[in-house]
């Protein structure tokens, strides 16, 4: 018999389909219909959401969910979990577990662990390079065989531009994007955050934009020459947003990224040392963090993307210069997202949607992030006037290394749907 569900007289929105009122929506065996007959209106179970936003469930392609190796810090389980109660009904696991996912075998024993404990879809994505030391090409193509939709050494920019042009031309082969972390190590060593008037007053060493802008010039003449295609992870430079602009003017495959974090916040707010500021790239100033806004509004970035990079408290919990770099990000993405950018004006709720929904879909072609009929019936049932706290008891992740504890932040997930099937409500 089938499962049917009609989602009843919320303020539906997808930009998809350019919907954006009350409305119904209907799912028929875990797939979004157009209608429903009237035998199967009596059949179905009728999920209230007067009051609510039903909107397709966001895709992160940036997520490190740790498994295996560090599940100290996260494990496939609570990652998803907490992807759930952040609106996410899908994300793209980085590859730099232990051992790193540079092997069919190894991304078996993610899809495998998937298959068990995940609460919503999980897509895999392969190294780059063997270790990921950068120093000789993944086996790419039984990569490709084994279902990663992108390749990438998670976390490490490969500085050998030999090798980084070899990658690009072998995955383009296997119509594999290729993501980049853009980072100049030479440029970068023993730095902790961005160089300007705050690293000095604080005694910090401080990266300077070169490290990211040097990179991300190199991959866009890389796009353009050899037509692969290559994807920026969380962009922070001013100054590389006209990079990016250049190369889509000569018709460069090269896309971007920007992260909840890098919009909202600055190099100031590390002015009390907290470690849970500490990221790569690092915040930058507020003329950067306006570009940022900007070039998402314009296009010169495509999506948002949490950079989930979740540490246990006692890494987090030491001198600045020694705490490792990354934010817990699923849980908090939407409500950083709609201060940053809905309440100050910059965005529409719809348009934030589709930056955290069908957007980074597209980019690495996996056929969610919508409401049309025919697609897995994946969404979410969203109070976008509610007011949360953020403790870290609160967070379904095993980490909290949040710059957020204690504060207040609006937009609450009131449940998440995969496939028709409820994976987290906030009751």
């Amino acid at each position: 018999m089938s499962k049917v569900l009609w989602i009843k007289g919320g303020h539906v929105i997808d930009p998809v389909q350019q919907r954006d009122g009350k409305g119904d929506l209907f799912v028929v065996d875990g797939v979004f219909v157009k209608s429903l007959s009237a035998a199967e209106k009596k059949a179905a179970k009728v999920i209230q959401a007067k009051g609510l936003v039903v909107c397709p469930g966001f895709v992160d392609i940036h997520t490190h969910l740790r498994e295996p190796g560090d599940t100290a810090k996260e494990t496939i389980a609570s990652g998803t979990l907490a992807a759930a109660a952040g609106g996410f009904t899908t994300v793209v696991c980085m590859p730099n577990t232990k051992p790193p996912a540079d092997n069919a075998g190894t991304i078996q024993l993610i899809r495998d662990a998937v298959a068990r404990t995940a609460k919503v879809n999980v897509f895999p994505m392969g190294c780059i390079t063997a270790g990921r030391e950068g120093e000789r090409l993944a086996p790419i193509g039984s990569l490709a065989r084994a279902g990663v939709v992108a390749v990438s050494d998670g976390g490490h920019c490969i500085q050998n531009a030999e090798i980084m042009r070899r990658a690009v031309e072998y995955a383009a082969m296997f119509g594999l994007p290729v993501i980049d972390h853009c980072q100049d190590a030479n440029l970068t060593e023993g730095c902790v955050m961005h160089e300007g008037d705050i690293s000095l007053r604080l005694g910090l060493r401080g990266m300077s934009r070169m490290a990211e802008d040097v990179m991300v010039a190199r991959d866009a003449i890389m796009a353009e020459q050899t037509g692969a295609h290559l994807h920026l992870q969380h962009i922070a430079s001013a100054s590389a947003l006209d990079i990016i602009a250049w190369s889509r003017k000569r018709k460069a495959r090269l896309t971007a990224e920007v992260t909840p974090h890098h919009l909202a916040l600055t190099h100031e707010a590390l002015v009390e040392y907290d470690t849970n500021l500490k990221m790569l790239p690092p915040l930058r100033t507020e003329k950067d963090r306006q570009a940022l806004i900007k070039g998402l509004r314009k296009g010169v970035i495509d999506c948002i993307a949490t950079a989930h990079a979740p540490h246990t408290v006692m890494e987090k919990d030491r001198e600045f210069d020694y705490a490792p770099f990354g934010i817990n990000g699923l849980e908090t993405a939407f409500s950083v997202c709609y201060r940053a950018l809905v309440e100050a004006g910059h965005a529409s709720l719809s348009e934030l949607i589709g930056w955290l929904a069908h957007k980074p879909s597209e980019l690495l072609n996996l056929g969610r992030g919508t409401l049309e009929p025919g697609r897995p019936a994946d969404f979410i049932l969203l109070d976008h006037k509610a007011e949360w706290e953020v403790t870290a008891a609160g967070f379904r992740s095993l980490s909290s290394n949040s710059p957020w504890l204690g504060d207040t932040l609006p937009g609450k997930v009131h449940a998440t749907y995969v496939g028709g099937a409820e994976v987290y409500n906030d009751a």
